[in-house]
Formats: structure tokens, C-alpha cells, sequence
């Protein structure tokens, strides 16, 4: 077993000493899921002492798949993140439920600050200024900051619109009340496509409006299947959850436009690709 099986494995570990000592269903808290049929599960695996390790076999009384609980905890990190990229939810069942990731605050003030550098890259291209290098300077900075307060606020207008839709919807998304907060960081960590949008600007080429649009989707894409997962609901609610928070995300960008705030038409990066 490889040393990404290892680390992934001390999240989830039964009893470390003998296996008649592993606590039963009734007495432990069923904090895992199993990424197959996403009933809950007390343990991913057990130790048999001198590092005999077996994965938990997924016994929920209420839908058992007869499958391991998380396969992915012997897998390579690398492996684990080709799936999430392929958008399987098994992989995000995995992350989302079974790992112990606090990047989520991070994550986000890196896409936006990713988000912002490319709006200002692109209005400092679309801006011919004659005035001195203090005064140039000095806008150049408030651009920027401009633009990742603009990006800040219209993705908060895209969340929203998502946790409106599905307070809305509660009675059909689940039998019991939705963890938002794990929404929430769920929604934050399949966002990680726009860190993309840097790459973008680097290796600029005719075709860079066409992976800015690819880009779009493809984090969209990734939300929606972080909506499914995390709530458990069906794919026509995720997509209508996803469609509430772009219609919301787009009013608060003609909000911005109609000010003259933003950067122009020409310049934000996301103005042309709105659904």
C-alpha cells in the first residue's frame, strides 16, 4: 500500500487494538459515508494489529451495496484528483466526507484573487493612459482591488442564489434538514477550476476566450456535482440550484455593468459566458 493509501487511511481507522474491541453500529457515530450508495458508515477500516489493515465492507442496515466503504483510501492523491477532475462522484463522496480538508477559506481567496488579476489584466490591455507613473501606479492598484471586490460580491450573489433555491426546495431535497455549511465548503472546494484562469493568461493564444468558456463550465459542472452529492438529491434539482445562482450571478453583473463599475463588456471575463 502505497504512502497516499497510508495518509488517507488515518482518517478513518477502527480500533487499533484487538477487532472484538471495534465498537458496534449502536455505540459509534457514523461520521463516514460509503462512496458507493452514500449510507453512513462507522468506520472505513479496520487494524488488525502489525499493519494488516481491511477496508469496511459497506453493512448499512438501511441500502447496502455489499462494496467497500472508500476504496479511495488506498489510493494515490493523484489518482483521487484525475477522478474529482473526471467529475465522479464517488470521488467527491470521498473528499467531501471521508478526508479532513480546512482548505476551503484559502481556496477561495485564491480563485478570486485568480479571478481578479485576469479582469485587471485585461482592462489594463483595454485602457491607454497618458497620465504621470504615480497617478498610473496608484489607479493600477485600486483596479485591482476593485475587481476582486466585483468578483467577491457576484460569487456570494451565486452562492446565494444556489442556498435560496434549495431553502426553497427543502421539503424535496432531503427527508431531514441540509447541512449548508458542508454545502458551502463543498461549493468552495469544486471551484478550484478557475485557479485554470491563471494558466489561461499565461500561455495566451487565439483560443484563450474559448478556455475561459470551458473554464466556466467546467466549474459549474463541478458545482453541480458537489450539490448532488452533498445533499443526496437528484440531478434536475442540482442543475436547477446551479441555473438559480448563475440568474442571480448575472443580475448582480448588469448591476455592476449598469453602474460602470466593472470593466467593460469587452474585458470581464465571464459578461460573455453568462447562461
Amino acid at each position: 500500500m502505497g504512502n497516499g493509501g497510508r495518509s488517507g487511511l488515518q482518517q478513518g481507522k477502527g480500533n487499533v487494538d484487538e477487532v472484538a474491541a471495534t465498537p458496534t453500529a449502536a455505540s459509534a457515530s457514523c461520521q463516514y459515508r460509503c462512496i458507493e450508495c452514500n449510507q453512513e458508515a462507522k468506520e472505513l477500516y479496520r487494524d488488525y494489529n502489525h499493519g494488516v489493515l481491511k477496508i469496511t465492507i459497506c453493512v448499512s442496515c438501511q441500502k447496502s451495496c455489499q462494496k467497500p466503504v472508500d476504496k479511495y483510501i488506498e489510493y494515490d492523491p493523484v489518482i483521487i484528483l484525475i477522478n474529482a477532475i473526471l467529475c465522479k462522484a464517488q470521488a467527491y463522496r470521498h473528499i467531501l466526507f471521508n478526508t479532513q480538508i480546512n482548505i476551503h477559506g484559502k481556496l477561495c481567496i485564491f480563485c478570486l484573487l485568480c479571478e481578479a488579476y485576469l479582469r485587471w489584466w485585461q482592462l489594463q490591455d483595454s485602457n491607454q493612459n497618458t497620465a504621470p507613473d504615480d497617478l498610473i501606479r496608484y489607479a493600477k492598484e485600486w483596479d485591482f482591488y476593485r475587481m476582486f471586490a466585483i468578483a467577491a460580491l457576484e460569487q456570494t450573489a451565486y452562492f446565494i442564489g444556489i442556498f435560496t433555491f434549495l431553502w426553497v426546495e427543502r421539503p424535496m431535497t432531503a427527508k431531514k434538514k441540509p447541512n449548508f455549511i458542508l454545502l458551502l465548503k463543498a461549493l468552495l472546494l469544486s471551484s478550484y477550476g478557475k485557479l485554470l484562469l491563471i494558466p489561461a493568461v499565461i500561455w495566451e493564444h487565439d483560443y484563450t476566450p474559448l478556455c475561459l468558456k470551458l473554464i466556466k463550465v467546467f466549474v459549474l459542472t463541478s458545482n453541480f456535482q458537489a450539490i448532488r452529492v452533498t445533499l443526496n438529491i437528484n440531478r434536475k434539482l442540482s442543475f436547477l440550484a446551479v441555473l438559480s445562482g448563475l440568474l442571480l450571478e448575472s443580475i448582480m453583473v448588469y448591476f455592476f455593468q449598469s453602474m460602470e463599475w466593472d470593466v467593460g463588456s469587452d474585458c470581464a471575463i465571464y459578461k460573455s459566458q453568462d447562461f
